[in-house]
């Protein structure tokens, strides 16, 4: 008798053991997927900063050399999209590469042709360039909260696969590590207000 309970107890931690492990890989995997999703509605909100833009530099309501420098920036911003788009796997590595630096040169760019005169006179004057101007400023908004959220899973992601349990098992697999996107996402002062 005491051969069968042993046994039982044994197969109980077993299976509690196995519950444990398959809870915590489904976990990860859920976590994974959080964060691939949250990288995709990134990148589609970059477009669609990008092309706000694009809109505001030809909307006429900004000078020619400032229209330039935003298309400029935008157009990069886009390109950079595009040729990912190209790729079979566009969330391979779980990085944008070389986009942060053109996503912060965006920013930039936006910050030097929005100033608080020439936010005040678009508002002013030009009824279509002000509304391009509030779908920049809505783009950006979303372009930081979007931002927000993937680096929230990627941290959430990070501090499970830090477990014991999840390394010594091997429960990510062969998966990437994801990391944080970082840019400047910073609206101008002027648009905010």
């Amino acid at each position: 008798m005491e051969l069968l309970t042993y046994a039982a107890v044994v197969v109980a931690v077993l299976l509690g053991v196995a519950w444990y492990l398959s809870y915590n890989a489904a976990r990860l995997d859920r976590l994974h997927t959080r964060a691939e999703g949250a990288l995709s509605a990134l990148d589609a909100q970059l477009v669609r900063r990008a092309e706000a833009t694009l809109e505001l530099a030809n909307s006429g309501a900004v000078d020619p050399a400032t229209a330039l420098m935003l298309a400029g920036a935008a157009s990069d911003s886009l390109e950079a999209h595009n040729e990912r788009a190209l790729e079979d796997d566009l969330l391979e590595g779980q990085s944008f590469g070389a986009r942060e630096g053109l996503e912060s040169d965006l920013t930039a760019a936006l910050q030097a042709a929005l100033t608080p005169d020439v936010v005040a006179e678009i508002r002013a004057e030009d009824a279509a360039g002000a509304a391009a101007l509030q779908r920049v400023e809505g783009a950006g908004v979303r372009v930081q909260l979007a931002r927000r959220f993937h680096n929230d899973a990627v941290t959430d992601v990070r501090r499970v696969r830090r477990k014991a349990v999840v390394r010594l098992f091997r429960l990510a697999g062969h998966a990437d590590l994801p990391r944080t996107v970082e840019f400047d996402d910073e609206l101008p002062p002027a648009v905010r207000d």
